[in-house]
């Protein structure tokens, strides 16, 4: 897959959105109309890069219901 983000990532698979510290699967990401908007949270300078899912889950990330599965929204 090639990435087409920016923001604060250097290729990192995860990504955090400090706005409601939900974490994405850039691997998986959904990007149906109501996906997961990685573009948009890159935009709004809400962007947290992790590489790991477990370095996220340290952080108090909770998994994207739509490209991570354990969410607990």
């Amino acid at each position: 897959m090639t990435r087409r983000f920016t923001g604060n990532m250097k290729g990192e698979q995860y990504l955090g959105n400090t706005n409601n510290k939900e974490v994405h699967d850039l691997d998986n990401e959904d990007t149906a109309a109501n996906g997961c908007q990685i573009d948009e949270i890159i935009q709004a300078g809400h962007d947290r890069p992790f590489n790991s899912l477990v370095a996220a889950r340290a952080e108090g990330f909770d998994p994207c219901a739509k490209c991570l599965v354990g969410s607990t929204r």
